[in-house]
Protein backbone atom coordinates (compact mmCIF):
# COMPACT_ATOMS: atom_id res chain seq x y z
CA UNK A 1 0.00 0.00 0.00
CA UNK A 2 2.96 2.46 0.90
CA UNK A 3 4.23 2.01 -2.36
CA UNK A 4 1.36 2.52 -4.31
CA UNK A 5 0.72 5.69 -2.21
CA UNK A 6 4.27 6.49 -3.09
CA UNK A 7 3.27 6.27 -7.03
CA UNK A 8 0.54 8.24 -7.11
CA UNK A 9 2.12 11.59 -5.77
CA UNK A 10 1.47 14.09 -7.79
CA UNK A 11 4.83 15.69 -7.41
CA UNK A 12 3.82 19.19 -8.77
CA UNK A 13 5.63 20.72 -5.95
CA UNK A 14 9.02 19.04 -7.38
CA UNK A 15 8.13 20.34 -10.63
CA UNK A 16 7.55 23.87 -9.16
CA UNK A 17 10.86 23.76 -7.84
CA UNK A 18 12.63 22.81 -10.78
CA UNK A 19 10.53 24.94 -12.70
CA UNK A 20 12.02 28.02 -11.01
CA UNK A 21 15.70 26.93 -11.21
CA UNK A 22 14.82 26.57 -15.32
CA UNK A 23 13.70 30.38 -15.36
CA UNK A 24 16.70 30.92 -13.37
CA UNK A 25 19.01 29.33 -16.16
CA UNK A 26 17.39 31.09 -18.77
CA UNK A 27 16.62 34.49 -17.40
CA UNK A 28 20.24 34.50 -15.90
CA UNK A 29 21.23 33.82 -19.55
CA UNK A 30 19.29 36.91 -20.94
CA UNK A 31 20.62 39.10 -17.75
CA UNK A 32 24.44 37.50 -19.24
CA UNK A 33 23.76 38.97 -22.29
CA UNK A 34 22.07 42.16 -21.26
CA UNK A 35 25.56 42.74 -19.30
CA UNK A 36 27.53 43.09 -21.96
CA UNK A 37 25.05 45.01 -24.53
CA UNK A 38 25.41 47.44 -21.70
CA UNK A 39 21.53 46.72 -21.27
CA UNK A 40 21.33 44.75 -17.73
CA UNK A 41 18.17 45.01 -15.82
CA UNK A 42 16.38 47.48 -18.65
CA UNK A 43 12.80 47.62 -19.19
CA UNK A 44 13.09 45.08 -22.14
CA UNK A 45 14.72 42.75 -20.30
CA UNK A 46 12.06 42.69 -16.94
CA UNK A 47 9.28 42.31 -19.95
CA UNK A 48 10.34 39.95 -21.52
CA UNK A 49 11.85 37.59 -18.31
CA UNK A 50 8.23 38.37 -16.81
CA UNK A 51 6.54 37.26 -19.86
CA UNK A 52 8.36 33.85 -19.41
CA UNK A 53 7.95 33.44 -15.88
CA UNK A 54 4.21 33.82 -15.98
CA UNK A 55 3.50 31.54 -19.24
CA UNK A 56 5.67 29.17 -17.40
CA UNK A 57 3.83 29.10 -14.10
CA UNK A 58 0.47 29.28 -15.84
CA UNK A 59 1.48 25.89 -17.51
CA UNK A 60 2.41 24.06 -14.30
CA UNK A 61 -0.93 25.58 -12.67
CA UNK A 62 -2.93 24.06 -15.38
CA UNK A 63 -1.09 20.67 -14.98
CA UNK A 64 -2.29 20.79 -11.11
CA UNK A 65 -5.77 21.42 -12.46
CA UNK A 66 -5.81 18.78 -15.53
CA UNK A 67 -2.53 16.75 -15.17
CA UNK A 68 -1.80 16.70 -11.81
CA UNK A 69 0.11 13.34 -12.45
CA UNK A 70 2.20 14.57 -15.30
CA UNK A 71 5.79 13.98 -15.32
CA UNK A 72 7.53 16.59 -13.25
CA UNK A 73 10.58 17.29 -14.92
CA UNK A 74 9.62 17.71 -18.74
CA UNK A 75 8.17 21.04 -18.39
CA UNK A 76 11.48 22.50 -16.14
CA UNK A 77 13.77 20.90 -19.06
CA UNK A 78 11.98 22.25 -22.04
CA UNK A 79 11.84 26.30 -20.12
CA UNK A 80 15.23 25.97 -19.58
CA UNK A 81 16.27 25.15 -23.13
CA UNK A 82 13.56 27.13 -24.30
CA UNK A 83 14.92 30.21 -22.26
CA UNK A 84 18.64 29.38 -23.47
CA UNK A 85 17.46 29.94 -27.18
CA UNK A 86 15.56 33.14 -26.22
CA UNK A 87 19.01 34.26 -24.20
CA UNK A 88 21.27 33.29 -27.77
CA UNK A 89 18.77 34.78 -29.73
CA UNK A 90 18.37 38.20 -28.30
CA UNK A 91 22.21 37.87 -28.45
CA UNK A 92 23.01 37.17 -31.91
CA UNK A 93 20.27 40.40 -32.88
CA UNK A 94 22.06 43.27 -34.65
CA UNK A 95 21.03 46.15 -33.81
CA UNK A 96 17.17 47.37 -35.08
CA UNK A 97 16.82 43.64 -35.39
CA UNK A 98 13.48 41.56 -33.96
CA UNK A 99 14.23 38.40 -33.61
CA UNK A 100 14.42 37.62 -30.26
CA UNK A 101 11.29 39.34 -29.31
CA UNK A 102 9.74 37.46 -32.51
CA UNK A 103 10.99 34.39 -31.27
CA UNK A 104 9.38 35.27 -27.42
CA UNK A 105 5.74 35.91 -29.19
CA UNK A 106 5.86 32.05 -30.93
CA UNK A 107 6.99 30.74 -27.47
CA UNK A 108 3.86 32.44 -25.75
CA UNK A 109 1.84 31.16 -28.49
CA UNK A 110 3.22 28.05 -28.71
CA UNK A 111 3.17 27.78 -24.99
CA UNK A 112 -0.70 28.91 -24.74
CA UNK A 113 -1.28 25.89 -27.93
CA UNK A 114 -0.19 22.94 -25.73
CA UNK A 115 -2.07 24.41 -22.31
CA UNK A 116 -5.20 23.92 -24.55
CA UNK A 117 -3.80 20.44 -25.62
CA UNK A 118 -4.02 19.87 -22.35
CA UNK A 119 -7.02 21.57 -21.27
CA UNK A 120 -9.74 20.07 -23.86
CA UNK A 121 -8.11 17.02 -25.01
CA UNK A 122 -8.09 15.20 -21.66
CA UNK A 123 -7.96 11.66 -22.77
CA UNK A 124 -5.19 10.80 -25.52
CA UNK A 125 -7.05 7.70 -26.05
CA UNK A 126 -9.44 10.10 -28.02
CA UNK A 127 -7.00 10.76 -30.86
CA UNK A 128 -7.07 7.46 -32.27
CA UNK A 129 -10.60 8.11 -33.23
CA UNK A 130 -8.72 10.18 -36.12
CA UNK A 131 -5.88 7.94 -37.26
CA UNK A 132 -6.77 8.02 -41.10
CA UNK A 133 -7.82 11.64 -40.35
CA UNK A 134 -4.25 11.77 -38.96
CA UNK A 135 -3.08 10.70 -42.49
CA UNK A 136 -5.38 12.61 -44.83
CA UNK A 137 -4.29 15.86 -42.96
CA UNK A 138 -0.42 14.77 -43.43
CA UNK A 139 -0.89 14.35 -46.61
CA UNK A 140 -2.62 17.88 -46.88
CA UNK A 141 0.12 19.54 -44.79
CA UNK A 142 3.21 18.08 -46.86
CA UNK A 143 1.31 19.24 -49.96
CA UNK A 144 0.94 22.96 -49.09
CA UNK A 145 3.98 24.27 -50.03
CA UNK A 146 3.68 23.39 -53.22
CA UNK A 147 0.28 25.02 -53.78
CA UNK A 148 1.11 28.08 -55.93
CA UNK A 149 -0.94 31.31 -53.90
CA UNK A 150 0.10 30.29 -50.52
CA UNK A 151 3.73 28.61 -51.19
CA UNK A 152 6.34 31.24 -49.93
CA UNK A 153 8.64 29.42 -53.05
CA UNK A 154 12.20 27.99 -52.84
CA UNK A 155 13.66 29.62 -49.76
CA UNK A 156 17.45 28.56 -48.90
CA UNK A 157 17.19 25.75 -51.45
CA UNK A 158 13.99 23.80 -50.33
CA UNK A 159 10.53 24.42 -50.59
CA UNK A 160 9.03 23.72 -47.41
CA UNK A 161 7.54 27.33 -46.11
CA UNK A 162 4.03 28.81 -46.88
CA UNK A 163 3.17 32.28 -46.32
CA UNK A 164 0.72 33.48 -44.33
CA UNK A 165 0.85 37.35 -44.96
CA UNK A 166 3.69 39.06 -43.05
CA UNK A 167 5.17 35.71 -41.86
CA UNK A 168 5.99 32.25 -42.93
CA UNK A 169 5.06 28.66 -41.61
CA UNK A 170 6.76 25.37 -42.31
CA UNK A 171 3.67 22.93 -42.50
CA UNK A 172 6.00 19.92 -42.12
CA UNK A 173 6.81 20.45 -38.25
CA UNK A 174 3.16 19.65 -37.22
CA UNK A 175 2.74 16.80 -40.04
CA UNK A 176 5.73 14.70 -37.77
CA UNK A 177 3.15 14.98 -34.85
CA UNK A 178 -0.39 13.76 -37.28
CA UNK A 179 2.12 11.36 -38.89
CA UNK A 180 3.07 9.88 -35.70
CA UNK A 181 -0.70 10.13 -34.32
CA UNK A 182 -1.62 7.95 -37.61
CA UNK A 183 1.56 5.28 -37.11
CA UNK A 184 0.31 4.51 -33.62
CA UNK A 185 -3.13 4.45 -34.64
CA UNK A 186 -2.53 2.21 -37.68
CA UNK A 187 0.05 -0.24 -35.91
CA UNK A 188 -1.65 -0.82 -32.81
CA UNK A 189 -5.08 -1.87 -35.08
CA UNK A 190 -3.07 -3.99 -37.42
CA UNK A 191 -0.18 -5.06 -35.15
CA UNK A 192 -1.53 -8.91 -35.31
CA UNK A 193 -1.78 -8.51 -38.74
CA UNK A 194 1.57 -7.67 -38.95
CA UNK A 195 3.42 -10.34 -36.89
CA UNK A 196 1.82 -13.19 -38.82
CA UNK A 197 4.90 -15.50 -39.99
CA UNK A 198 6.71 -14.44 -42.98
CA UNK A 199 10.16 -16.02 -44.88
CA UNK A 200 12.89 -16.87 -42.57
CA UNK A 201 16.43 -16.06 -43.57
CA UNK A 202 19.24 -17.19 -40.71
CA UNK A 203 18.26 -15.18 -37.51
CA UNK A 204 16.00 -12.73 -39.02
CA UNK A 205 12.06 -13.55 -39.45
CA UNK A 206 10.96 -11.11 -42.54
CA UNK A 207 7.12 -9.90 -43.18
CA UNK A 208 5.29 -11.38 -45.95
CA UNK A 209 5.52 -8.60 -49.02
CA UNK A 210 1.90 -7.34 -48.50
CA UNK A 211 2.28 -6.52 -45.41
CA UNK A 212 4.76 -4.15 -46.25
CA UNK A 213 2.79 -1.58 -48.10
CA UNK A 214 2.81 1.24 -44.80
CA UNK A 215 6.27 0.84 -45.23
CA UNK A 216 6.98 1.29 -49.12
CA UNK A 217 4.01 3.81 -48.19
CA UNK A 218 6.30 5.84 -45.69
CA UNK A 219 9.54 5.66 -48.05
CA UNK A 220 7.40 6.69 -51.08
CA UNK A 221 6.56 10.09 -48.78
CA UNK A 222 10.29 10.56 -47.68
CA UNK A 223 11.66 10.24 -50.98
CA UNK A 224 8.65 12.70 -52.46
CA UNK A 225 9.56 15.46 -49.56
CA UNK A 226 13.54 15.03 -50.98
CA UNK A 227 12.37 15.41 -54.88
CA UNK A 228 9.44 17.93 -54.34
CA UNK A 229 10.78 19.72 -51.15
CA UNK A 230 14.49 19.61 -51.53
CA UNK A 231 14.37 18.77 -47.69
CA UNK A 232 16.55 16.36 -46.49
CA UNK A 233 16.47 16.63 -42.93
CA UNK A 234 12.53 15.98 -42.98
CA UNK A 235 12.83 13.29 -45.20
CA UNK A 236 15.10 11.36 -42.99
CA UNK A 237 12.96 12.37 -39.80
CA UNK A 238 9.53 11.01 -41.59
CA UNK A 239 11.37 7.37 -42.59
CA UNK A 240 13.05 7.17 -39.59
CA UNK A 241 9.85 7.94 -37.43
CA UNK A 242 7.78 4.89 -38.93
CA UNK A 243 10.91 2.50 -38.73
CA UNK A 244 11.31 3.52 -35.17
CA UNK A 245 7.39 2.79 -34.36
CA UNK A 246 6.95 -0.17 -36.27
CA UNK A 247 10.21 -1.62 -34.63
CA UNK A 248 8.23 -0.74 -31.45
CA UNK A 249 4.94 -2.32 -32.42
CA UNK A 250 6.74 -5.85 -33.47
CA UNK A 251 9.70 -6.25 -31.86
CA UNK A 252 11.22 -7.49 -35.30
CA UNK A 253 14.39 -6.10 -36.03
CA UNK A 254 13.86 -7.40 -40.10
CA UNK A 255 11.72 -4.14 -40.33
CA UNK A 256 15.07 -2.08 -38.89
CA UNK A 257 16.72 -3.67 -41.80
CA UNK A 258 14.59 -3.35 -44.38
CA UNK A 259 14.38 -0.03 -43.50
CA UNK A 260 18.00 1.08 -43.42
CA UNK A 261 18.28 -0.45 -46.63
CA UNK A 262 15.49 1.52 -48.38
CA UNK A 263 17.24 4.13 -46.80
CA UNK A 264 20.63 3.92 -48.09
CA UNK A 265 19.42 2.42 -51.52
CA UNK A 266 16.98 6.00 -51.54
CA UNK A 267 19.88 8.03 -50.40
CA UNK A 268 22.73 6.92 -53.33
CA UNK A 269 20.26 7.59 -55.79
CA UNK A 270 19.40 10.70 -54.76
CA UNK A 271 23.04 11.88 -54.31
CA UNK A 272 23.59 10.65 -58.09
CA UNK A 273 20.30 12.58 -59.28
CA UNK A 274 19.33 15.71 -57.65
CA UNK A 275 22.12 17.98 -57.32
CA UNK A 276 20.98 19.25 -53.58
CA UNK A 277 21.61 16.01 -52.18
CA UNK A 278 25.14 15.67 -54.07
CA UNK A 279 26.08 19.41 -52.72
CA UNK A 280 25.32 18.12 -49.03
CA UNK A 281 27.08 14.72 -48.92
CA UNK A 282 30.38 16.73 -50.78
CA UNK A 283 30.15 19.62 -48.05
CA UNK A 284 30.20 16.69 -45.88
CA UNK A 285 33.41 14.58 -47.04
CA UNK A 286 35.49 17.23 -48.50
CA UNK A 287 34.26 20.23 -46.15
CA UNK A 288 37.60 21.53 -46.45
CA UNK A 289 38.61 21.77 -49.69
CA UNK A 290 38.61 25.30 -50.83
CA UNK A 291 36.27 24.87 -53.89
CA UNK A 292 33.68 23.20 -51.46
CA UNK A 293 34.32 25.69 -48.88
CA UNK A 294 33.28 28.67 -51.38
CA UNK A 295 30.30 26.44 -52.66
CA UNK A 296 28.52 24.65 -49.29
CA UNK A 297 30.67 24.07 -46.10
CA UNK A 298 31.51 27.53 -44.75
CA UNK A 299 28.93 27.22 -42.86
CA UNK A 300 29.81 24.01 -41.23
CA UNK A 301 33.49 24.65 -40.95
CA UNK A 302 32.99 28.45 -39.44
CA UNK A 303 30.86 26.63 -36.90
CA UNK A 304 33.98 24.05 -35.96
CA UNK A 305 36.21 26.86 -36.07
CA UNK A 306 33.59 28.89 -33.32
CA UNK A 307 33.43 25.74 -31.11
CA UNK A 308 36.98 24.97 -31.36
CA UNK A 309 37.59 28.40 -29.84
CA UNK A 310 35.08 28.12 -27.31
CA UNK A 311 37.09 25.23 -25.59
CA UNK A 312 35.77 23.41 -22.23
CA UNK A 313 34.50 26.33 -20.49
CA UNK A 314 33.39 28.86 -23.34
CA UNK A 315 34.47 32.27 -23.81
CA UNK A 316 31.52 33.52 -21.91
CA UNK A 317 27.34 34.59 -23.06
CA UNK A 318 28.50 37.93 -24.97
CA UNK A 319 32.27 36.70 -25.59
CA UNK A 320 32.52 34.92 -28.82
CA UNK A 321 31.52 35.99 -32.31
CA UNK A 322 29.26 33.62 -33.32
CA UNK A 323 27.45 36.09 -35.79
CA UNK A 324 30.56 35.12 -38.25
CA UNK A 325 28.99 31.64 -38.54
CA UNK A 326 25.82 31.68 -41.24
CA UNK A 327 22.46 31.43 -39.84
CA UNK A 328 23.92 31.56 -36.33
CA UNK A 329 20.34 31.75 -34.39
CA UNK A 330 18.75 29.08 -36.24
CA UNK A 331 20.65 26.10 -38.04
CA UNK A 332 23.90 26.48 -36.11
CA UNK A 333 22.92 28.16 -32.87
CA UNK A 334 24.28 24.48 -31.70
CA UNK A 335 27.67 26.15 -32.69
CA UNK A 336 26.80 29.51 -31.30
CA UNK A 337 26.49 28.10 -27.84
CA UNK A 338 29.26 25.98 -28.02
CA UNK A 339 31.76 28.93 -28.68
CA UNK A 340 30.25 30.46 -25.66
CA UNK A 341 29.37 27.76 -22.91
CA UNK A 342 32.12 25.67 -24.29
CA UNK A 343 32.07 21.35 -24.66
CA UNK A 344 30.47 21.84 -20.45
CA UNK A 345 27.49 23.93 -21.92
CA UNK A 346 27.00 21.60 -24.63
CA UNK A 347 27.15 18.27 -22.79
CA UNK A 348 24.26 20.03 -20.52
CA UNK A 349 22.09 20.92 -23.18
CA UNK A 350 22.60 17.69 -24.46
CA UNK A 351 21.78 15.93 -21.44
CA UNK A 352 18.53 17.84 -20.87
CA UNK A 353 17.31 16.51 -24.61
CA UNK A 354 18.36 13.13 -23.33
CA UNK A 355 16.18 13.44 -19.90
CA UNK A 356 13.22 14.82 -21.88
CA UNK A 357 13.64 11.94 -24.24
CA UNK A 358 14.00 9.31 -21.42
CA UNK A 359 11.22 10.71 -19.43
CA UNK A 360 8.63 10.12 -22.98
CA UNK A 361 9.80 6.74 -23.02
CA UNK A 362 9.40 6.05 -19.33
CA UNK A 363 6.08 7.89 -20.09
CA UNK A 364 5.34 5.07 -23.04
CA UNK A 365 6.18 2.36 -20.75
CA UNK A 366 3.62 3.52 -17.67
CA UNK A 367 0.52 3.54 -19.83
CA UNK A 368 -2.09 0.97 -20.54
CA UNK A 369 -2.69 1.57 -24.19
CA UNK A 370 -0.92 0.42 -27.05
CA UNK A 371 -1.88 3.57 -28.99
CA UNK A 372 -0.51 5.92 -26.36
CA UNK A 373 2.90 3.56 -25.82
CA UNK A 374 3.51 3.44 -29.50
CA UNK A 375 2.29 7.14 -29.76
CA UNK A 376 4.66 8.45 -26.74
CA UNK A 377 7.46 6.21 -28.26
CA UNK A 378 6.89 7.80 -31.71
CA UNK A 379 7.25 11.54 -30.48
CA UNK A 380 10.08 11.16 -27.75
CA UNK A 381 11.58 9.56 -30.98
CA UNK A 382 11.03 12.70 -33.16
CA UNK A 383 12.84 15.18 -30.65
CA UNK A 384 15.47 12.46 -30.10
CA UNK A 385 16.27 12.37 -34.34
CA UNK A 386 15.93 15.86 -34.90
CA UNK A 387 18.35 16.63 -31.89
CA UNK A 388 20.99 13.77 -33.56
CA UNK A 389 20.62 14.84 -36.92
CA UNK A 390 21.26 18.70 -36.26
CA UNK A 391 23.85 18.19 -33.59
CA UNK A 392 25.47 15.62 -35.88
CA UNK A 393 25.39 17.95 -38.91
CA UNK A 394 26.87 20.72 -36.89
CA UNK A 395 29.74 18.89 -35.68
CA UNK A 396 29.89 17.40 -39.15
CA UNK A 397 29.34 13.58 -38.30
CA UNK A 398 26.62 13.33 -41.27
CA UNK A 399 25.60 15.83 -43.68
CA UNK A 400 24.16 18.73 -42.19
CA UNK A 401 20.70 19.28 -42.77
CA UNK A 402 17.70 22.13 -42.89
CA UNK A 403 16.35 20.77 -39.46
CA UNK A 404 16.47 23.24 -36.38
CA UNK A 405 17.30 21.95 -32.78
CA UNK A 406 13.73 21.40 -30.77
CA UNK A 407 12.93 24.92 -28.67
CA UNK A 408 16.28 26.28 -28.70
CA UNK A 409 16.95 27.63 -32.80
CA UNK A 410 14.95 30.38 -34.20
CA UNK A 411 11.77 29.48 -36.05
CA UNK A 412 8.16 29.86 -35.24
CA UNK A 413 6.33 26.62 -36.59
CA UNK A 414 9.45 24.09 -34.81
CA UNK A 415 8.38 25.72 -31.71
CA UNK A 416 4.86 25.09 -32.07
CA UNK A 417 4.85 21.67 -32.81
CA UNK A 418 7.84 21.05 -30.24
CA UNK A 419 5.17 22.47 -27.73
CA UNK A 420 2.20 20.64 -28.75
CA UNK A 421 4.70 17.32 -28.76
CA UNK A 422 5.67 18.24 -24.92
CA UNK A 423 1.84 19.21 -23.89
CA UNK A 424 0.91 15.18 -25.63
CA UNK A 425 3.78 13.48 -23.66
CA UNK A 426 2.61 15.19 -20.37
CA UNK A 427 -1.03 14.24 -21.01
CA UNK A 428 0.06 10.46 -22.04
CA UNK A 429 2.66 10.60 -18.69
CA UNK A 430 -0.38 11.59 -16.83
CA UNK A 431 -2.15 8.50 -17.59
CA UNK A 432 0.83 6.49 -16.84
CA UNK A 433 1.40 7.47 -13.73
CA UNK A 434 -1.78 8.47 -12.15
CA UNK A 435 -4.33 5.88 -10.70
CA UNK A 436 -5.97 2.92 -13.22
CA UNK A 437 -8.87 5.12 -15.07
CA UNK A 438 -11.33 2.26 -16.03
CA UNK A 439 -13.74 4.58 -17.39
CA UNK A 440 -14.36 3.44 -20.99
CA UNK A 441 -14.68 5.29 -23.89
CA UNK A 442 -18.06 5.61 -25.98
CA UNK A 443 -18.49 1.90 -26.86
CA UNK A 444 -18.73 3.15 -30.76
CA UNK A 445 -15.56 4.83 -30.51
CA UNK A 446 -13.22 3.22 -27.75
CA UNK A 447 -9.74 3.23 -28.15
CA UNK A 448 -7.50 0.21 -27.13
CA UNK A 449 -7.17 0.09 -23.48
CA UNK A 450 -5.83 -3.75 -22.69
CA UNK A 451 -1.55 -2.45 -23.34
CA UNK A 452 0.50 -3.79 -25.58
CA UNK A 453 0.81 -7.17 -26.52
CA UNK A 454 3.77 -8.86 -26.87
CA UNK A 455 4.81 -10.39 -30.28
CA UNK A 456 4.51 -13.73 -28.75
CA UNK A 457 1.12 -13.29 -27.14
CA UNK A 458 0.22 -11.34 -30.71
CA UNK A 459 1.27 -14.77 -32.59
CA UNK A 460 -0.91 -16.84 -30.35
CA UNK A 461 -3.89 -14.45 -30.89
CA UNK A 462 -3.63 -14.59 -34.57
Amino acid sequence: MSQLSTALKPRRNVELALLVLALAVGIGANMMVGVDKEKAFDSDFWFQSSLLAVAALVFHGVLRFRAKYADPIMLPLVVALNGLGLAMIHRLDPPGADTGNNQLRWTLIAMAVAIAVIWFLKDHRILRRFTFISLAASALLLVLPLVPGISAGEILGARVWIRLGPMTFQPGEVAKITLAIFFAGYLSSNRDLILLAGRKIGPLQFPRFKDMGPMIAAWLVSIGVLIFQRDLGSSVLFFGLFIVMIYVATSRISWVVIGLALILGGGFVASRVFSHVEQRINGWINAFTPEVYENGSRQVIQGLFGMANGGLVGTGLGQGRPDLVPFANSDMIIASLGEELGLIGIFAIVLMYLLLVTRGFRAALGTRDAFGKLLACGLSFAVALQCFVVIGGVTRLIPLTGLTTPFLAAGGSSLLANWIIVGLLLLISHTARGPVDTTPLPPSKSADTTGIDTPTEAVKQA
